[in-house]
């Protein structure tokens, strides 16, 4: 028994009428009677009775019926799925994202944009440093990062979705922050303890904190340590120290600190969207793509911020 046959029996059934049937299915009456009868034989049942005047369902023939449409909506689901799954519209996406990505409107508005134009998908996402999620993806336990700046293996590749400036942070009563509202450079941090993430928490900005103060002519001196931007902030406003992270904490209201931009050349941070360069899961790409596209169509509908360049 094949898939036709059934296609064949309900074009009968439904039209009572073998004529009919054959130019509704595209071919000529003979064979479509001679399918018919293979298929009772197969079955071991008269599914229709033929008269000269008229063609009627027997009792085993409208059973038959109701199965067999369910039979084929059943595969026509299934050929759907599969088609939507190639697409790249089902299924379940691993993302990785640094703790300040929810932080910047580009990436939640760009998740909800993918969300909308893909409701099936479930999304996994887990938090982790920049460097867990790029260990996370060489373990093939995700398949997207949402990451900062920091090296990558030959084995992945990144796309910048865009950058934004870095800001000093200082409590409000700082010396320091009086008469900076236009910015600051990283050289009057100099003589200050800094609240900083640890460098083997791989969060990308490490580097790049000690890459402007050396241009500047000093080390940072690190005071306190924490693993989360929103301790940092705390603890400057405890009076721990000052600090430096991506101009997307602004919107931490904390009471007691304020943000002061740096005006030193290369004092902007990216964030890049990572993925394995052997990835082949649809969805993969899929998210990638539409992220791509809206944090491009977010940052042509803004005001240019200095240092801020479009995704590329």
């Amino acid at each position: 028994m094949e898939l036709r046959h059934l296609r064949y029996f309900i074009a009968v059934a439904e039209e009572l009428h073998f004529g009919r049937a054959a130019e509704q299915l595209g071919i000529s009456q003979p064979p479509l009677s001679q399918q018919i009868q293979a298929l009772e034989e197969e079955i071991g049942a008269r599914l229709l009775e033929r008269t000269n005047r008229r063609v009627e369902l027997t009792e085993a023939g409208r059973r038959f019926l109701d199965e067999a449409r369910q039979v084929l909506a059943q595969v026509d689901k299934a050929v759907q799925l599969a088609r939507r799954a190639h697409r790249g519209e089902l299924g379940s996406l691993k993302v990785g994202f640094t703790s300040s990505a929810p932080f910047t409107s580009t990436i939640p508005r760009s998740i909800h944009a993918f969300r909308q134009a893909y409701p099936d998908v479930h999304l996994e996402l887990t938090e982790g440093s920049s460097a867990e999620t790029v260990k996370a993806l060489l373990e093939d336990s995700l398949q997207v990062g949402v990451i900062r700046p920091l090296s990558l293996p030959e084995t992945l590749e990144a796309v910048e979705l865009f950058r934004e400036p870095l800001v000093a942070v200082l409590r409000a009563d700082h010396p320091l922050a009086e008469g900076s509202e236009d910015g600051i450079a990283v050289g009057a941090l100099a003589e200050e303890p800094f609240v900083f993430f640890p460098r083997t928490f791989g969060t990308g900005l490490y580097d790049q904190l000690l890459a402007l103060a050396r241009e500047a002519g000093y080390t940072p001196r690190i005071a306190q340590e924490a693993s989360e931007a929103m301790t940092i902030i705390g603890l400057v406003s405890a009076g721990l120290g000052v600090s430096v992270l991506p101009a997307s904490f602004r919107r931490m209201r904390v009471d007691g600190v304020v943000y002061r931009t740096l005006l030193d050349p290369g004092a902007t941070t990216a964030v890049w969207l990572v993925r394995r360069r052997d990835e082949r899961s649809p969805l993969a790409h899929a998210f990638i793509e539409l992220v791509t596209r809206e944090a491009a169509a977010i940052l042509e509908r803004r005001p240019q911020v200095a240092g801020a360049t479009p995704a590329g």
